[in-house]
């Protein structure tokens, strides 16, 4: 049990606490300032691509449509984590119910699986740009954009939903267990399990597989095929611009790929909790805040268009 935890009574159903970063009041401060402000910037930055695209004609393209919806995502996604998490660091070590620790992994997963569906549906967004240019509105319909966000929503829901009600059919040994993390994700619940668990890391390799191995290995082939496009480019401007433009969406990729993977594709043997934790980190607020960093600071259009937006906003107040 966590230093400070309450003591309970141990009848009724398990309840769950996450083991504290620290128990040192000064670095507990430090570790809460640092986490709210960045939680802080991934809420501004992501708020403002949604409202530059949703009021902005110029930015109403397929491209933009898509990065609207991962930049709501990424709200989403950080405030199911986050807000639970900083009451945890500054405070008491409030205990989180057998159904509240059930439905934050719900819609974590849920959220994060439509996130790495979506960046595999971005760079086929670019690959029909780059590729085809002169049919990419025939293609890219706002249909189509529409039905591959909601396929993607749709698909990450019925795979959370089957991974975690799978998990949470398991037995938890005791009335209050310590999860070695600061939210419940997955890989440690599973750890606080009093069974068998073999089938239950089996499903969880499968959703693996089919959230980061089959969209990446798209998104591989999506960016060969780019590639190969850009380099029979003449112009030095033209490829100059589109490897820009690409760059930033594979900046995204790499690194959100890359930190789950470790997370949920490693085997068990060879992962540490602490290394999990320290990894989760990096997708619950380096990805977040690199989405909106990117895409603004290297993207005119955006950069325009909220420019734009603070002049007439900032005429308005004078007037």
């Amino acid at each position: 049990m966590v230093a400070g935890s309450p003591v309970l009574n141990q009848s009724g159903p398990p309840e769950f606490v996450f083991r504290a970063f620290t128990t040192v009041p000064e670095f507990q401060a430090l570790l809460f300032l640092l986490f709210l402000l960045l939680y802080l910037m991934i809420l501004c930055g992501n708020t403002a691509i949604v409202w530059a695209v949703c009021t902005h004609s110029s930015l109403r393209t397929p491209m933009y449509f898509f990065l609207s919806n991962l930049s709501f995502l990424e709200i989403c996604y950080t405030s199911v984590v986050v807000p639970l998490m900083l009451s945890n660091i500054w405070g008491f070590q409030k205990p989180i119910p057998l159904a509240g620790c059930g439905a934050q992994m719900f819609f974590f997963v849920t959220l994060g699986s439509t996130d790495c569906f979506l960046l595999a549906v971005m760079a086929y967004d670019r690959y029909v740009a780059i590729c085809h240019p002169l049919h990419y509105t025939l293609i890219m319909t706002q249909k189509l954009c529409i039905q591959m966000v909601a396929g993607a929503l749709g698909l990450a829901l019925f795979l959370s939903l089957q991974l975690t009600s799978l998990i949470f059919t398991l037995p938890f040994c005791g009335h209050l267990r310590e999860i070695n993390h600061f939210l419940c994700d997955v890989p440690p619940v599973l750890r606080l399990a009093c069974a068998d668990i073999r089938v239950h890391q089996a499903v969880l390799y499968v959703v693996g597989i089919l959230v980061l191995t089959v969209p990446f290995l798209l998104i591989c082939v999506s960016y060969a095929f780019i590639t190969s496009a850009i380099l029979r480019i003449r112009s030095g401007e033209g490829r100059r611009r589109a490897f820009s433009t690409c760059s930033s969406h594979l900046t995204v990729v790499l690194l959100q790929y890359g930190c789950c993977s470790l997370v949920y594709l490693r085997p068990r043997s060879s992962t540490s909790e602490d290394e999990d934790r320290q990894i989760a980190l990096v997708y619950t607020f380096v990805t977040p805040l690199l989405n909106p960093l990117i895409y603004t600071l290297r993207n005119k259009d955006v950069k325009d268009a909220l420019r734009h937006a603070i002049i007439s906003k900032a005429a308005s107040d004078t007037n």
